[in-house]
């Protein structure tokens, strides 16, 4: 059993930043203490306009009394089907700050699944934006108690907030999962807020930073990493609403902070290369990267030009945040250190949770029949733990393969060791078959092609070949793989840019 208490974080910080670290049970009273503390601050940019807190607070008023004007009343369900913008924002805090639990639905999903959404979280009513709204016609025809507000309805009134507790329900997201089908996950306040706060740990300051938000809040790491820690540190969120544009955006704005997934830090780094310059600005401190496996060499590329990536761990199931790599230049293979209020063990290799984190279980109660043991919740990750108590990912528990023989394989586990090698991107380690039938083990890999270009040899996959078959005969004989190929193009990916997993044989 593993636990960490907050104090631990004090040595990764200046003083007056640790202690500026409060907890809140849940996120009006987090919403009250930064528009008393950052009222005046820029809170979001959005379009090229600026957004203060107060002015925020002020349109939030507003259509809570919208909300309030179709017969809404706390602990019900509503549905936000919105883009990454403003809107978004002000829709979000308007409906929590007015005791509602927020079901976020992605915008990619089609009419059927909007009104499937509707129906299995029970909800009152959807927001959405003008863009959108030809999605919401299912629901509208099939169940039109299901009210359809616009997010551009407005009110001559103001409605203040609602006082929430830390176990009142808070909003509803999607599992992400590479395998199986989504789920519904519950947070309450106080799970949001743990997740808010942990995401403060570790940094010299966090305070009153600047912000760029990519990733979709419809995902986790979106939402609580990016979009709440931002507005609880009083710092400023730049919304680029469009990826292709995150230079440019970045070249305006100058953030200090990035929360990505390691596929769009990979590509900043490789233009960073190809260009001769800091894509990411001069100004840019840190990146905070997860939702999939971090790439020790991505570690180490960035603190050449002077910006620390720091690798993280989290679930939707635990309101993102359960570990954060506070040594990131020591350890650039760790998830690093479990957050507190948390509880941690290992079973059988996998990782067991308890905490204030945790969810309040997922939306279909049969789900929540396998996800829980004694009251732990099973995270499906196998995991161990160094001498110093740091956390590293083995795989995944579904993942795991059975060879004939009955060796169990973690891909992941062996695809650690491949992605050493400073050319190799990303891989996969799958089992394959051949035309007689045996079962074997296959690996590709995706070549990083800055690293590629300046390898000497004039044959370079030859090159690269020698050394993944040189890498290959130091592990055990049962996690060699038989066949190595080198792919030509990147592998398919889930919409939170994790890789597709080939289909088990």
């Amino acid at each position: 059993m593993n636990t960490i208490t907050k104090d631990f974080f004090a040595k990764y910080a200046s003083r007056e930043t640790f202690e500026k670290i409060i907890d809140f049970s849940d996120v009006v009273s987090m919403w009250k203490h930064s528009l008393e503390n950052f009222g005046s601050n820029v809170a979001i940019v959005d379009n090229g306009v600026e957004y203060t807190y107060t002015q925020l607070e002020q349109d939030m008023a507003i259509f809570r009394t919208v909300l309030k004007k179709y017969g809404l009343k706390k602990g019900d369900r509503v549905g936000i089907l919105i883009r990454n913008s403003y809107d978004f924002v002000k829709a979000y805090l308007a409906s929590v700050t007015y005791g509602l639990c927020v079901a976020i639905l992605p915008t990619h999903l089609n009419e059927m699944a909007v009104f499937g959404c509707s129906s299995a979280f029970s909800l009152k009513a959807i927001i959405t934006t003008d863009e959108l709204f030809g999605s919401t016609k299912m629901v509208s025809a099939q169940n039109p108690t299901i009210n359809i507000i616009l997010v551009s309805e407005n009110s001559a009134e103001s409605t203040d907030f609602v006082e929430t507790d830390g176990k009142d329900a808070c909003v509803i997201m999607f599992t992400g999962g590479t395998t199986g089908r989504s789920k519904g996950v519950k947070l309450c306040h106080e799970a949001v807020m743990q997740g808010t706060i942990n995401g403060c740990y570790g940094y010299e300051d966090v305070f009153e930073q600047r912000y760029l938000l990519v990733l979709p809040l419809s995902h986790v790491f979106g939402l609580i990493r990016n979009l709440m820690t931002s507005l609880y540190t009083g710092s400023s969120l730049y919304i680029c609403r469009n990826n292709k544009d995150m230079f440019k955006d970045i070249a305006v704005f100058k953030p200090t902070f990035l929360v990505a997934v390691p596929a769009l830090a990979e590509m900043a780094l490789s233009l960073s290369k190809q260009f001769g310059k800091n894509m990411l600005g001069s100004d840019l401190k840190y990146i905070i990267c997860g939702a999939a496996a971090v790439a020790p060499y991505l570690v180490e590329e960035y603190k050449k030009i002077g910006i620390s990536l720091f690798p993280g761990y989290g679930l939707t199931e635990t309101a993102n945040l359960v570990s954060g790599n506070v040594e990131n230049f020591k350890k650039p293979s760790s998830v690093g250190v479990p957050y507190p209020n948390q509880e941690l063990k290992i079973v059988n290799g996998e990782l067991w949770l308890k905490g204030k984190n945790l969810m309040d279980g997922y939306v279909d109660a049969r789900d929540n029949e396998t996800a829980y043991e004694d009251g732990w919740f099973k995270t499906g990750d196998l995991v161990k733990f160094d001498e110093d108590g740091f956390l590293y990912i083995v795989g995944r528990i579904k993942e795991v393969i059975i060879l004939p023989n009955g060796e169990n394989i973690s891909p992941a586990e062996v695809e650690s060791h491949f992605n050493e090698l400073d050319f190799v991107q990303d891989s996969q380690v799958f089992e394959d078959v051949d035309d007689s039938g045996r079962h074997f083990l296959s690996l590709e890999i995706v070549p990083r092609t800055t690293v590629v270009a300046n390898i000497e040899e004039m044959d370079k996959n030859a090159f690269m070949m020698r050394q993944l078959e040189k890498t290959n005969l130091l592990l055990p004989s049962f996690q060699q793989v038989s066949k190595i190929v080198i792919r030509d193009k990147d592998f398919e990916r889930t919409p939170s840019m994790k890789i597709k997993r080939y289909k088990k044989c």
